[in-house]
C-alpha cells in the first residue's frame, strides 16, 4: 500500500507589542580603606535605595554583594570597593524613569545604574499574533509546493508549536532623569504544520 503524500512546512510568524513594565538593575558602591568600612558605606546607600523604592510602592531585591581589593589605574593599593547590587520591578516603563531620577538626588554618586531592561507584562495576546502569521506563512508556503507537485492541500495532519521568542530594547545605563522610550517588542512564533496531499 502506498504511503499517503504529505507536505511538512514550517511558518513563520511576528508581532510587535509596546513594552509597558520594566526592570531597574542599580548598584550601590562604596570604597574605603578596610573591609568593615565599605561594607558598612555601602549598607547605607543600598538601604537609601530599598527606602526610595519603596517609598513608590515598589519592592527592591538584592542581587549580588561583593568587596574586593581596589587599585588605582598605576595598581596601587586603594582599599577596598564594595558593591551591593539591586533590581527593582517597576509596573510603568515611566515610574523607572522617575525612580532613577529619585535615586540619583538620594544615594548620589554612589549610585551605579548597571541598567534597564524594557518588557511586555502579558504578551499572550502578541503571541497569539504572532502563531496566526505563522500559520499563514506556513500554509503559503504548503500550497505553493503542493502545487509544485501537481496536488493540492488536504486535510492537516499534524500541528507543532515551535519556539516562540520576544525580543525588546533594552537601555544599558540610562541617563539619570531622562524619560525612557519603550520603542516596540518583537513577538516571534513558529508553527510546524503537515497537510495531507489531495
Amino acid at each position: 500500500m502506498t504511503a499517503p503524500r504529505t507536505v511538512t512546512v514550517t511558518g513563520h510568524g511576528v508581532a510587535t507589542v509596546v513594552p509597558d513594565s520594566a526592570m531597574v538593575r542599580v548598584s550601590a558602591v562604596h570604597r574605603a580603606a578596610g573591609v568593615a568600612e565599605a561594607l558598612s558605606g555601602v549598607s547605607a546607600s543600598a538601604e537609601r535605595i530599598g527606602d526610595v523604592a519603596r517609598e513608590r510602592g515598589l519592592m527592591p531585591g538584592s542581587t549580588g554583594l561583593s568587596v574586593w581589593p581596589w587599585h588605582d589605574q598605576e595598581s596601587r593599593p586603594g582599599g577596598f570597593e564594595a558593591r551591593h547590587s539591586l533590581a527593582v520591578r517597576c509596573p510603568t516603563v515611566a515610574e523607572a524613569g522617575d525612580l532613577l531620577s529619585a535615586l540619583a538626588d538620594a544615594v548620589g554618586d554612589a549610585l551605579v545604574v548597571d541598567g534597564v531592561s524594557l518588557d511586555v507584562s502579558d504578551p499572550s495576546d502578541a503571541r497569539s499574533t504572532a502563531a496566526e502569521a505563522a500559520w499563514d506563512d506556513a500554509r503559503a508556503h504548503a500550497a505553493h509546493l503542493a502545487a509544485l507537485a501537481g496536488a493540492e492541500l488536504g486535510d492537516v495532519v499534524a500541528i507543532a508549536e515551535g519556539m516562540s521568542s520576544a525580543g525588546g530594547p533594552v537601555v544599558a545605563g540610562a541617563q539619570l532623569g531622562a524619560r525612557l522610550e519603550p520603542g516596540e517588542s518583537a513577538v516571534q512564533g513558529a508553527l510546524t504544520v503537515t497537510w495531507a496531499l489531495a
